[in-house]
C-alpha cells in the first residue's frame, strides 16, 4: 500500500480517561490529595490502515472503544501516545450529540459546523438552502437547538455532513435516526455518498444488515484492542458467535 492509497493511518494508538471517584465538593476540597484518580484505558495500542475509497465497519460491545476511536480520528480527542495520519484529507464526524451549540439556532449551527469542518463561510452559505431542505425541520431551523427532539437533532447533523461532503466520513450509529421516511432518505443519500470511489468511510453500527450491505472490511474492537480485522462476513460471523 503506497502512501497515496492510504487515507487513514493509525499507529499504536493509546487513549486513557482519568476518572475521579464521586465526592462532595466540600469533602474533595479537604481531601484532594487523598482522592484516587482511576485511569481507564479506552484504546490500547491499536494500529490499522484504511485505504482511500474503502468503507470500513467497526463493531464491538458497548465500552469497547469504538466511539473514542472515531473521535480521535476526527481530532476531537488527543491520543496519549501513538499517531493518526489522515494524509491531508478533510474529515467529518456524524454522531449524535457532537458539535452543536444548543443556544444557537439550527441555521447558525449549520454555519458554525461547516466552518469547523474547514469550509469557508461563503461555501457553507452556498449549500445552506440544500442542507435546510434535506433536514426538513421547517420553522424549527430558526429556533435554538436546545428545543429540538433527538430525532430533529440527528436530522440536522446528518444533513450537514451529507451535503458538505468531506474526503473522510466517520459515522457513529446514526443511520437509523429520525422517522421512517427520513431513514430511507438518509440511507439512499449515504449509499450515494459512499459510492464515490475517492470517499473513505468508517461506520460504527450494531446493525449487522447495514454493515453487510455497506462495508468492505470490518474492525472488531474488544476492551480497547483489535480482536479481529478482515472481510465483513468473516468478522461478523465470529463477532456474533462471540456475543451469543
Amino acid at each position: 500500500m503506497t502512501n497515496q492509497e492510504i487515507a487513514i493511518d493509525v499507529e499504536d494508538l493509546r487513549i486513557s480517561y482519568r476518572c475521579l471517584k464521586a465526592y462532595s465538593i466540600k469533602k474533595s476540597l479537604f481531601q484532594l490529595k487523598k482522592s484516587k484518580v482511576e485511569i481507564y484505558e479506552a484504546v490500547r495500542g491499536v494500529s490499522f490502515q484504511v485505504q482511500k475509497g474503502e468503507i470500513l465497519g467497526m463493531v464491538g460491545k458497548n465500552g469497547s472503544g469504538k466511539s473514542t476511536m472515531l473521535r480521535a480520528i476526527a481530532g476531537i480527542f488527543s491520543p496519549d501516545s501513538g499517531r493518526i495520519d489522515l494524509h491531508g484529507n478533510s474529515v467529518s464526524l456524524l454522531a449524535i450529540g457532537v458539535g452543536f451549540q444548543k443556544r444557537l439556532s439550527g441555521r447558525e449551527n449549520i454555519l458554525l459546523s461547516g466552518m469547523l469542518l474547514g469550509f469557508t463561510e461563503e461555501q457553507v452559505r452556498e449549500r445552506m438552502d440544500e442542507i435546510i431542505e434535506f433536514a426538513g425541520l421547517g420553522k424549527f431551523i430558526d429556533m435554538p437547538v436546545k428545543t429540538y427532539s433527538s430525532g430533529m437533532h440527528s436530522k440536522l447533523a446528518f444533513s450537514i455532513t451529507a451535503i458538505l461532503e468531506s474526503d473522510i466520513m466517520l459515522i457513529d450509529e446514526v443511520l437509523s435516526v429520525g422517522d421512517t421516511r427520513f431513514k430511507r432518505k438518509s440511507y439512499r443519500k449515504m449509499k450515494q455518498l459512499i459510492s464515490d470511489k475517492d470517499r473513505t468511510v468508517v461506520v460504527v453500527s450494531h446493525n449487522s444488515e447495514t454493515l453487510r450491505k455497506l462495508c468492505t472490511r470490518l474492525l472488531w474492537l474488544h476492551d480497547g484492542e483489535i480482536k479481529m480485522l478482515g472481510e465483513t462476513d468473516e468478522v461478523l460471523e465470529a463477532y456474533e458467535e462471540f456475543m451469543s
